[in-house]
């Protein structure tokens, strides 16, 4: 038996997660996309951008947390 919960909880506790990830990938890039998707691809791409430069990774990291 499950329980159902309103609607509006779920969207509430993803995007405070997705803001979260966020802050953390303007400090440090490749850390939200490591709490976003593991240590896959992208992970990995993010490292070798930010290591190109700050900002190809932040943009990078951005965009892998809004793509979801």
């Amino acid at each position: 038996m499950s329980t159902q919960y309103p609607q509006h909880v779920q969207p509430q506790s993803s995007t405070f997660m997705d803001v979260l990830r966020i802050i953390l990938a303007i400090i440090l890039p490749p850390v939200g996309v490591l709490m976003q998707v593991g240590l896959g691809m992208h992970f990995w791409l993010n490292i070798v951008l930010t290591l190109c430069g700050y900002i190809p990774g932040l943009v990078h990291a951005v965009w892998v947390i809004a793509k979801k």
